[in-house]
């Protein structure tokens, strides 16, 4: 495997969660943008998103995979066979990560070329910002040195977990899903405060950073998020009025629903 300084990164298909890992790898300095390129369908586009982030836009599926070492599949889950099969012999001798949803090794198998070296992932759009979530399923076929190699790479964008097989679906949902979770917590609560007179862009900051300061903190001490709950709810106090009433409309009970409704999809 290419030291990060000569790798090359070619992205199959080049929609919003492309981007948005092409914008945390270069803004983060894990590569520079001329070791990254991509190909899609729509030229146009890609041209136009190619300048914005400095990155080399291929004509062809077939071009990108030969110039890249890292191949990233990130087209739609029902095109990665068709979109793949064609180079499936050039894509021997890379490393090929993908980003599909529901798409996990077995399903690679069944459609590569034996010896292929492939991992599935599942990253989230906070990626862009160095601030992400990459999921990596236990089950894959790169060596050790490769797998070490993606794992440096993507951990300058994201904390990185190995997930077993089984639980990637569910995974994926709190970490895929969970930013538009997150999103509709901030709106509301921005919302709140306007009502009370707070400037709208100003309510929106400082919802947003207490989420990021509230997340990291959790991270770095490794609480139980109800021991933090607690710690900023004193008896009679003004927050447990907030938490009292968010449990009268079933806030925690909707947060489950929600997730056992993806599940259950």
């Amino acid at each position: 495997m290419r030291d990060r300084g000569e790798m090359r990164i070619g992205f199959i298909g080049f929609g919003n969660m492309a981007q948005a890992m092409a914008e945390g790898l270069i803004t983060k300095g894990a590569v520079r943008a001329d070791q990254i390129g991509a190909c899609a369908r729509n030229q146009e586009k890609l041209g136009e998103n190619a300048q914005k982030y400095g990155i080399h836009p291929w004509g062809s599926v077939k071009e990108a995979v030969e110039w890249a070492d890292v191949v990233i599949a990130a087209v739609k889950p029902y095109l990665v066979e068709e979109v793949l099969t064609p180079v499936r012999e050039a894509l021997k001798e890379k490393i090929l990560v993908s980003v599909a949803v529901n798409f996990p090794f077995e399903r690679f198998e069944e459609f590569l070329a034996p010896g292929t070296h492939h991992l599935s992932t599942l990253p989230n759009t906070p990626v862009a910002v160095g601030e992400g979530i990459i999921l990596c399923e236990e089950r894959h076929s790169l060596t050790e040195e490769e797998f070490a190699g993606i794992r440096e790479l993507f951990e300058t964008i994201a904390l990185v977990e190995v997930v077993d097989g089984e639980h990637m679906g569910i995974a994926g949902t709190v970490s895929g899903c969970g930013p538009a979770f997150a999103a509709m917590f901030i709106e509301a609560l921005s919302d709140g405060a306007v009502l009370h007179g707070l400037p709208r862009e100003l309510s929106y900051k400082l919802a947003s950073q207490m989420v990021v300061g509230t997340g990291k903190l959790q991270l770095s001490t490794g609480r139980h998020p109800g021991a933090m709950k607690d710690g900023v709810c004193s008896p009679g106090g003004t927050t447990i009025v907030g938490v009292a009433a968010l449990e009268r409309h079933g806030f925690r009970g909707a947060v489950i629903e929600a997730l056992d409704g993806i599940a259950g999809k």
